[in-house]
């Protein structure tokens, strides 16, 4: 609650010297005296409530009197609206599900890390668009750009490697992320593209979908996921079970580069799960959301109610003096 004209409270300042006064008044009153040769009889006389219904009376004007100041304050009800007008992004995460992905370089694995901290940046989103593409030797939509972060979120956890033939499409996948943002009305479009490999399928070559990608005004970040030199690869062994093998980690970090670049994004290299997961933060504050606030703010006025209780409390206070303290003092 608010006040219009909050200076009317310094009046509340005479209610003091009005009680005191009062209180001067009466406990400094001349008695009446008669004497009795005894009271005996005047015990069991039930007392007045007459004679004490001048505190009511009292309080009545003081409250009275309180109230009015109130309601010359003015007090006000902010009723305010805000009006939020978010400019989207739309945002198609491209993942690579080639059989590379089980390198455990990354922990637990390149493919368990990628996807948990994909969950993780669709957790910090709120009113973006997010699709899911996936790659190995062919692309495949996963889910188109949708506000249903829970159904985006269960299909990412659904992801199973080796349901796609192996191999590394990059293009093919960039191709077909585009091909889910070209006609989308957003402001801004963004892939976010993340693999381990070099391109080796697909009809499309990764430069050339770049460049799909510009016309349409749609910018690409690229991630390479894995160490540096060799990363360990599980393997089953029909006779000893379970064993890993170090494996060449090949990622053409120039075509990555180039991609980016091509598109206004950058190039990331994540070679363990920290980096990665810092590697999409960034993304994250550099892909951030315009969001236009209108503030609409109206008063309604509350000043009668405390009126018309002032009002009433002090017609009381005069009822009860006309009426009932009026029989007593006449008395």
């Amino acid at each position: 609650m608010d006040f219009a004209n909050p200076e009317w409270f310094w009046a509340l300042l005479v209610l003091p010297v009005l009680i005191g006064t009062y209180l001067y008044r009466y406990f400094n009153r001349k008695q009446a005296t008669l004497t009795f040769s005894s009271l005996d009889l005047l015990q069991d006389v039930p007392g007045n409530w007459k004679a004490h219904i001048h505190w009511l009376q009292a309080a009545f004007t003081w409250i009275g009197i309180a109230l009015l100041v109130v309601a010359l304050a003015r007090p006000q009800e902010r009723l305010t609206t805000v009006e939020r007008n978010a400019e989207g992004i739309d945002i198609v995460l491209v993942l690579d599900m080639s059989t590379s992905m089980r390198a455990e370089d990354l922990k637990p694995n390149r493919f368990e890390a990628a996807r948990e901290v994909a969950k993780n940046f669709v957790d910090k989103r709120t009113t973006d668009r997010i699709g899911l593409v996936t790659f190995a030797m062919k692309s495949f939509t996963v889910v188109p750009p949708t506000l249903d972060y829970r159904l985006l979120k269960n299909l990412v956890d659904d992801l199973e490697m080796g349901v796609i033939e192996d191999g590394t499409a990059i293009g093919m996948g960039i191709a077909t992320a585009v091909n889910r943002l070209k006609e989308s009305p957003a402001e801004s479009k963004v892939i976010i593209l993340l693999t381990d490999g070099q391109n080796n399928a697909g009809e499309i070559d990764p430069v050339t979908a770049a460049d799909l990608a510009l016309t349409y005004d749609i910018k690409i970040y690229t991630i390479g996921a894995g160490t540096r030199g060799t990363a360990p690869y599980p393997i089953q062994d029909p006779i000893f079970g379970r064993r890993y093998q170090n494996i060449p980690v090949n990622i053409d970090e120039e075509m990555l580069t180039s991609v980016a670049e091509l598109t206004g994004g950058r190039y990331f290299r994540a070679t363990d799960s920290e980096q990665l997961e810092d590697i999409y933060d960034e993304i994250d504050e550099l892909e951030t959301t315009e969001v236009e606030e209108l503030i609409y703010t109206d008063y309604e006025d509350l000043y009668s109610i405390y009126l018309i209780g002032s009002l009433g409390l002090l017609f009381l206070s005069f009822l009860i003096q006309k009426t009932v303290l009026n029989g007593i003092e006449s008395s």
